[in-house]
């Protein structure tokens, strides 16, 4: 393990632990880690056990698929820019969980949004594929993606425009806002998984993506299949994203912002930075939710909403010196 990794390794457990003693009511460490082992008040115990932890422990997956993906999406389409979202899976997955929420499964069925947002997930895989062709390329990937999320985007508007029942309509909205409140060891067992199978996909591919930065052709008599690659990114970023919005909604610009920021300390190599990139993403979503619940306390802010202000201004400020560096 590099230094960086071991920096970050650190952050995270820091931010873990953090992320377990912050909240309405603020713990010392030994207390909190007592009550989390069982003992102490039988209400603290709950309280750490059942909703604490399960935060924890998402906050700290759903950051590092989001990071994992963002690294590997931009690899394979050497574009600084790129995000996990690019080939639809996020857009789908939150209109599966709608669809749940709207037509009442979500509330009959304790599995049914995640379900929902997950077979969302595994929807846009297959339809990205079989636009883009069995022989198509980076560019084909992207518009294939494009369409998708542009026809999902317009299938959860319409689903909010003629929902006839302004709960469920307002119960959408905040869940498309993200967040990471009041899961259980439930949401743990569903969505872990997923991520994590998402990640084994995905892992291999760092190799073959750092023979790809020097180009298709170079890459190719390397012997790496750009077919295999590009369905092994496929599979593997709609794990990593549908398990991480089927559990947290959408949560956006972690996969864009935490690759840019540690791409540099890596020296641009993309196999190294799927690893950082990966515990970078964990560090950011724990703080992020850590100072939703400090801000403003009183209030419900959501996770996915202080990540956009924090990210969009970033994306802002990367175009801008894009634009320095052509003029």
């Amino acid at each position: 393990m590099t230094r960086l990794n071991a920096g970050l390794a650190l952050v995270v457990a820091a931010l873990f632990l953090g992320s377990l003693l912050v909240g309405t009511t603020w713990l010392a460490p030994g207390a909190g880690l007592a009550a989390l082992a069982g003992r102490g008040d039988p209400l603290m115990v709950l309280v750490m056990q059942e909703l604490r932890l399960p935060r924890a422990i998402l906050g700290a997956a759903v950051g590092a698929a989001l990071g994992l993906a963002g690294a590997a999406m931009q690899g394979f389409l050497r574009n600084p820019l790129a995000e996990p979202g690019l080939i639809g899976t996020s857009g789908t997955a939150a209109l599966g969980a709608v669809l749940a929420i709207q037509t009442g499964l979500a509330a009959a069925f304790p599995l049914g949004l995640p379900l929902a947002a997950l077979t969302g997930a595994g929807l846009s895989v297959a339809l990205v594929l079989a636009l883009a062709g069995p022989r198509g390329g980076a560019l084909a990937l992207i518009l294939a993606g494009i369409a998708i999320s542009a026809l999902a985007g317009a299938a959860t508007s319409l689903v909010l425009n003629l929902s006839p029942n302004p709960f469920a309509a307002n119960e959408i909205v905040f869940w498309m806002m993200g967040s990471l409140a009041d899961r259980s060891m439930l949401h743990v067992r569903i969505g872990l998984p997923v991520m994590v199978l998402g990640a084994v996909i995905l892992w291999p591919a760092g190799r073959a993506l750092r023979a790809l930065s020097l180009g298709e052709d170079t890459a190719a008599s390397m012997g790496v299949g750009l077919s295999r690659l590009r369905l092994r990114l496929a599979l593997g970023t709609a794990a990593l994203v549908g398990g991480a919005t089927a559990v947290a909604g959408t949560i956006g610009f972690v996969g864009l912002v935490v690759p840019h920021l540690l791409r540099r300390a890596v020296g641009g190599d993309p196999a190294r930075l799927m690893a950082a990139s990966a515990l970078g993403g964990a560090a950011m979503v724990l703080a992020a939710d850590i100072a939703v619940r400090v801000i403003l306390p009183g209030r419900d802010l959501k996770l996915g909403v202080l990540t956009a202000l924090i990210g969009a201004p970033f994306f802002l400020h990367l175009i801008l010196r894009m634009r320095r560096l052509a003029a």
